[in-house]
């Protein structure tokens, strides 16, 4: 009766992680398909490619209204702004 016992228990255990490991399996494949799907291409930029060593100065309205006189001189300049 002991090695019913012990051959009952294995089996319930393996059983629970086969399907512990199913069910792990589908929610993470649901979840990079939701996540996949939420992503949303993002505009091209306006600026040249990265390491193009070009600066290229922040003109949008909202940029330059809070920027200070020192910052705006800078990027009028050319130069990466070094000052808030």
């Amino acid at each position: 009766m002991n090695g019913v016992r012990k051959s009952l228990a294995a089996a319930a255990i393996a059983g629970s992680m086969l399907i512990g490991g199913v069910v792990g399996a589908v929610m993470y494949g649901a979840t990079t398909i939701a996540a996949s799907a939420a992503t949303t291409a993002s505009p091209s930029p306006t600026t040249p490619a990265a390491g193009s060593g070009t600066f290229v100065p922040n003109e949008t309205a909202a940029h330059e209204a809070t920027e200070s006189a020192a910052r705006e001189a800078q990027e009028n300049a050319g130069q990466v702004p070094t000052v808030p």
